[in-house]
């Protein structure tokens, strides 16, 4: 569903200018956050149809920043979707305990993760 807003959230500034391109390109509006605290920011004034999501990041990481996003009346509606390199056995479970709606392991597929967002978002729509 080109030209839903979406949030970026990672802590590496590769990550965050690859996945701005190629979503931007997708047709999305694309803002970025370097860490929970400036995704946070973000969120009081502009809210996102969904918030990809690095687990690992410095400070609050990801998995507390999702369950502090599902538990606030505010936010809860936005679709969250893990984009992590944590990829080990159990983690996809621990992210979606958390509350994240998706997870999608790293390096990025350019083609598979607009696949993936269009995928979450028109059954979001249903």
């Amino acid at each position: 569903m080109a030209g839903e807003a979406l949030l970026i959230v990672d802590d590496h500034p590769q990550n965050l200018k690859l996945a701005r391109v190629l979503l931007t390109g997708e047709g999305y509006q694309v803002r970025t956050a370097a860490d929970a605290a400036e995704a946070l920011a973000e969120l009081q004034s502009w809210q996102p149809a969904m918030i990809l999501l690095d687990l690992q990041l410095r400070g609050l990481d990801g998995f507390e920043l999702a369950r502090s996003l599902k538990a606030d009346h505010r936010y809860r509606h936005i679709l969250l979707m893990a984009v992590t390199a944590c990829a080990m056995k159990g983690d996809e479970t621990k992210a979606r305990a958390a509350g994240c709606d998706a997870y999608v392991t790293k390096p990025i597929d350019v083609e598979q993760l607009p696949r993936a967002i269009a995928a979450l978002l028109a059954g979001a729509a249903t």
